[in-house]
């Protein structure tokens, strides 16, 4: 199963800009609006965000951050767990250390009373010690259906892991690294969901951000093996979010492409034409005050629950 109807959001009770994740997220930018007001808007734009998602038929459990941890990315969940069908929960090491207080056990407590079942929680945090970072399904973009992990390196993904990772849970890596153009110099994409969205039959990238020509045509011919209609945006479509996209699931069992209105309204006719003939609808919500401060847009703000649910006693 690629997709899923159920999604957990964590929302932000001290969002503003994070001094330690901008060193290497080059999509942050600074406001010069006061943290308060930052984080005013971002509540703002959570609140409608799960509104859209709601109204769609969206399963989706909302979980308020801690004030007292002080950790302003915590709307993004899906950088530290994610939820697997098998009954697995997996804890992921993170490169910032004010990002690692974001973990919290109590969510798998309100996932259980959901009726949700875990089985089993695989913790690969330890490798923080030795400076090794795995960033969830930020950095791990899976193929479900084909049993594939595509993974751009970068200091929030290390190869070791990701190879551990595919080792546990089965599946092949498809290993790249994605550039983007900071001040006229080519660094590393922080995570590999910002220039690539998964969907069952389809997939959007940025081959432009795959410098290495190798890599590129490896990436191509996962894809095309595997059926997938690719769907190629551009560096400028990718800082407009347009990579960071997500298929769910919503009512009567219709396809949704979930993304920001910036995203959306990067989009060419032609490429909106092309993800409609594998959605059934495209929604989108704007969030431009998350996305400046946070770097982050509307994929990184779902965690998608694939847990299996309770039997029910007979």
């Amino acid at each position: 199963m690629q997709i899923t109807n159920s999604i957990l959001m964590i929302r932000p009770v001290n969002f503003r800009m994070n001094e330690q994740t901008a060193v290497n997220n080059y999509f942050m930018e600074d406001l010069s609006i006061k943290n308060a007001e930052i984080n005013a808007r971002a509540q703002h734009e959570f609140d409608q965000f799960v509104e859209v998602l709601l109204s769609h038929g969206v399963d989706v459990t909302v979980v308020d951050d801690r004030v007292e941890t002080d950790t302003p990315d915590s709307i993004f969940p899906n950088n530290w767990i994610s939820f697997h069908d098998n009954g697995t929960v997996v804890v992921y090491p993170m490169f910032a250390e004010n990002r690692r207080k974001e973990r919290r056990e109590d969510l798998l407590d309100i996932l259980e009373e959901k009726g949700f079942r875990i089985d089993q929680v695989v913790d690969y945090t330890a490798a923080e010690e030795d400076s090794l970072f795995l960033e969830g399904t930020g950095s791990i973009l899976m193929d479900r259906i084909n049993q594939k992990a595509y993974c751009a390196l970068s200091e929030r993904a290390h190869e070791e892991l990701l190879i551990e990772f595919c080792e546990d849970f089965e599946c092949t890596p498809v290993i790249f690294t994605a550039y983007q153009t900071v001040e006229g110099e080519r660094l590393p994409i922080y995570h590999t969901n910002v220039m690539m969205c998964m969907g069952e039959d389809f997939a959007v990238i940025c081959l432009d951000s795959i410098d290495d020509k190798s890599e590129k045509r490896n990436v191509l011919n996962h894809l095309k093996q595997d059926g997938k209609t690719i769907v190629e945006i551009s560096e400028t479509q990718m800082h407009q979010f347009a990579g960071n996209m997500l298929q769910v699931i919503g009512s009567d069992a219709q396809r949704l492409l979930v993304m920001s209105s910036s995203a959306y309204n990067s989009l060419t006719p032609a490429q909106i034409a092309t993800l409609e003939k594998y959605n059934d609808k495209i929604v989108h919500s704007a969030l431009d005050t998350i996305e400046t401060c946070g770097g982050g847009s509307a994929r990184c703000m779902m965690a998608e629950v694939f847990l299996p649910r309770q039997s029910k006693p007979a």
